[in-house]
């Protein structure tokens, strides 16, 4: 079980913003206040001279055509409506326009559901000596539970803000936050990350 009382040293702290992109945060309803909250957890780690960085997803031709039939992307590389609309370049897979990545922020483009396995994104954080990850994103279910478990075996300390995560299914968010998520990480909601922070 985490320390719920265990402080963030923020030189050593960057939140992940994951999957907040146009395309996906469209398929949720009523997000202004969602996209909100994850704006006010970006000012708060920039503030404290935290680390931000920002994961998306999407694809070059090229790794379309080494998707394997097995995949849950296969569906994507086998329809041209959907290569078009998971492309690189293509406005869904571009961070939404209510939030603002900066040039010194961390970067990177997965093809894969967790941040990890198909970036460089452990040598980024590495770089900067960073060993706390804060954790947003869409879906609970997907790329924030992926990231925990994975970020979980590299043995970072994990944050997951509750209410900057979302998922289609509320029962399921319900679950991963209130239950499954605590026995390694220490979730929080968004207001509750100021108390967490080492100096104020």
């Amino acid at each position: 079980m985490p320390d719920q009382t265990t402080t963030l040293d923020p030189t050593r702290t960057a939140l992940l913003v994951m999957d907040y992109q146009e395309g996906i945060v469209g398929q949720l309803p009523d997000t202004g206040p969602l996209l909100d909250r994850v704006a006010g957890a970006i000012d708060d780690v920039r503030g404290h001279g935290g680390h931000v960085g920002w994961v998306r997803v999407a694809f070059e031709d090229a790794e379309f055509a080494a998707v394997p039939e097995t995949s849950m992307f296969a569906a994507f590389a086998a329809s041209d409506q959907l290569r078009a609309a998971m492309r690189a370049d293509a406005p869904g897979t571009q961070i939404h326009a209510r939030l603002a990545p900066r040039a010194d922020d961390i970067l990177v483009r997965k093809i894969r559901v967790g941040a990890f396995s198909t970036t460089d994104l452990e040598q980024q954080l590495e770089k900067r000596g960073i060993t706390t990850l804060v954790l947003a994103g869409i879906s609970t279910s997907g790329v924030v539970l992926s990231t925990v478990r994975e970020a979980m075996d590299r043995d970072y300390r994990i944050v997951v803000l509750r209410d900057a995560c979302a998922d289609r299914e509320q029962e399921t968010h319900d679950f991963l936050t209130g239950t499954l998520f605590p026995r390694t990480a220490t979730v929080v909601d968004v207001a509750g990350l100021g108390g967490l922070w080492a100096v104020q």
